[in-house]
């Protein structure tokens, strides 16, 4: 059975023959209402509702598990039709200018992740597959649902690599856009990539204003190559001039993410080539404190390692953001709720501790 948001609203068949204000009609259910029944849509013919319910679903996420932070922000564990596992984190913020509220919603595109970079959580357990834009969309209309609030900002940043399920991004982002879907201005939309070059290009001749973050992390090749091994097919070479004609094309600027690891990236050489790397491109960089795995052996930087890693670029003359550390005491990184539930039913499956040593040599 088809589910209705893997279409655009123009390529549902079933409605060929009826009146255009039909798809209307649902749309205004899904997206407004919240309303994921066919048979509670009342304002459409019974006819049309049982053909709807034989032909097409709404809903195929299921709340596994939702934790909540002490800051507020919450982390949903989805499980999907076939039983695999994926995670949405709500944040919620108060804009700097006016105090007016944000709520940003962290999407996740893939099941795992092929990339397997060697800080994160979501490609412990490998790649299963790509999400449909069903999927995806649904993690937007069932948080809201959920919060019960506007969701304000959507960032491509959740479990698995954007960029690698290129057709189903760009797709859901039409639904989140659009006027008849959920209406969030693409400005309001932020792509992260670990930097699949060819499609950074693809991304440059896109219509949509969305945002583009670069999943940095090192400064050099050697050092990238070693915590993201995607490094190894698109070098930074390639991916900083892929960056430029990016910005080239849209007059954007885009966003260089950087995760800070003790004793690993965060010494002053590395501050001199971020720096460089950011104003030739004319870049913001983002600084992020790692978020620790327990099956890596990453650590924090502590406190005023990462202050004066922050003031040294703002000297150089970099527009730079410290991240808010969020979630923390909810398993707040990409892939640890999924991480935690794997884990858990391997323990049941096997009745015997599980090896930390196997997950660090997956």
């Amino acid at each position: 059975m088809k589910h209705i948001l893997d279409q655009l609203p123009s390529e549902w068949e079933l409605f060929d023959s009826l009146p255009e204000y039909r798809k209307t009609q649902v749309l205004d259910w899904i997206f407004k209402k919240k309303v994921f029944s066919f048979f509670s849509m009342t304002n459409l013919p019974l006819t049309l509702r049982e053909r709807l319910t034989e032909n097409y679903v709404i809903k195929t996420l299921e709340l596994e598990k939702e934790n909540d932070s002490q800051d507020g922000t919450k982390k949903f564990l989805w499980k999907l039709s076939d039983s695999q596992y994926i995670e949405s984190v709500l944040i919620p913020a108060s804009d700097c200018i006016g105090n007016s509220r944000r709520l940003t919603l962290c999407v996740s595109t893939q099941v795992g992740c092929p990339l397997k970079c060697g800080f994160c959580a979501s490609g412990i357990f490998g790649f299963k597959r790509n999400l449909s834009c069903g999927e995806i969309v649904e993690q937007v209309l069932l948080s809201e649902a959920i919060a019960k609030e506007r969701i304000s900002h959507i960032v491509f940043m959740g479990m698995g690599e954007p960029l690698l399920n290129y057709e189903q991004l760009i797709q859901a982002i039409r639904f989140i856009t659009s006027s008849w879907g959920l209406s969030i201005s693409p400005r309001r939309i932020t792509i992260s990539t670990s930097g699949i070059v060819p499609n950074i290009l693809r991304l440059a001749n896109e219509s949509l204003p969305f945002r583009l973050a670069i999943s940095l992390h090192a400064t050099t090749d050697e050092l990238r190559n070693k915590l993201m091994p995607i490094n190894r097919k698109y070098p930074l070479e390639d991916l900083l001039k892929s960056c430029e004609e990016f910005c080239s094309k849209r007059k954007q600027k885009i966003t260089l993410e950087y995760i800070l690891i003790a004793g690993v990236n965060d010494r002053m050489e590395d501050v001199e080539r971020l720096a460089k790397i950011a104003k030739s491109l004319k870049a913001k960089v983002n600084l992020i404190a790692y978020n620790p795995v327990l099956q890596m052996p990453w650590k924090t930087p502590k406190k005023k390692e990462i202050m004066t890693f922050f003031h040294k670029l703002q000297i150089k003359g970099v527009q730079v953001s410290l991240r808010q550390e969020r979630g923390r005491d909810i398993d707040g990184a990409c892939g640890q709720l999924r991480l935690r539930q794997i884990e858990n039913h391997l323990l049941k499956i096997d009745e015997k501790p599980f090896s930390q040593d196997l997950l660090i040599a997956d």
